[in-house]
C-alpha cells in the first residue's frame, strides 16, 4: 500500500516537473522570438537614414515627407511592448509608403544604384520581419494556450507565468508590406 502512494506521488511530481519545464521552454522561446523581431526591426531602422539621405539628394524640397519618416522611425525605435511597437511600426510603414511615392516622381533617383540596393535590402528586411512576427505569434499562442489549459494552468498560476501579447498590426492596411519596387519605364 505504501508503494502505491510513493508511485502516485512520484508520477505527480514528474507531471509537475514536465509541465513546468514545458512552460519555461515556451516562455524562453517567446522571449527569443521577440528578440528576433527586434533584430529585424533594428535592421530596418538602420537602413532608413541611408534611404532618406539618398532621396534627400534628389528631392530635398520634400522636407515634410522626409521629416515624417524620421519621426516615425524614432517613435518605432523607442517603442517597447508588442502593442506600442506594432502601432509605431504601422505608422513607419505608412510614412515609408509616402517616401516611396515621392521617390517615384524622380526617375533619376530610381536609376541610382544605391537607391535600388536600399530598396532590395528593405524588401528582404520586410520579409524577415514578417517571418519573425509570424513565428513570435505562434510561440505566444502556444504559451498562452498552455497557461490556460488544465492542469498546466494550475502550475502556471502557482509559478506566476503570465500570458504574452501578440504582435499584431492595428489596421489591416498596415499589414501589407510597403511596396518598394520601381520599374523603370521607357
Amino acid at each position: 500500500m505504501a508503494w502505491f502512494f510513493v508511485i502516485v506521488l512520484a508520477v505527480c511530481v514528474l507531471l509537475v516537473i514536465g509541465i513546468y519545464n514545458s512552460l519555461v521552454r515556451l516562455k524562453v522561446q517567446s522571449e527569443s522570438a521577440w528578440a528576433d523581431i527586434d533584430v529585424q526591426l533594428k535592421r530596418r531602422h538602420d537602413l532608413i537614414p541611408n534611404l532618406i539621405e539618398t532621396v534627400k539628394g534628389y528631392a530635398s524640397h520634400e522636407k515634410q515627407t522626409l521629416d515624417a519618416v524620421i519621426s516615425a522611425r524614432n517613435r518605432a525605435m523607442s517603442a517597447t511592448t508588442p502593442s506600442t511597437k506594432a502601432e509605431a511600426e504601422g505608422i513607419l510603414a505608412q510614412s515609408l509608403k509616402s517616401l516611396f511615392a515621392v521617390a517615384e516622381a524622380y526617375p533619376q533617383l530610381r536609376a541610382v544604384e544605391s537607391f535600388t540596393q536600399l530598396q532590395a535590402s528593405l524588401n528582404q528586411i520586410e520579409e524577415a520581419v514578417q517571418n519573425a512576427r509570424r513565428y513570435y505569434n505562434a510561440v505566444v499562442r502556444d504559451l498562452n494556450t498552455k497557461i490556460h489549459e488544465f492542469p498546466s494552468n494550475l502550475i502556471a498560476n502557482f509559478f506566476s507565468f503570465k500570458t504574452r501579447e501578440f504582435f499584431e498590426l492595428a489596421d489591416s492596411g498596415e499589414r501589407a508590406v510597403p511596396k518598394v519596387s520601381f520599374e523603370q519605364t521607357r
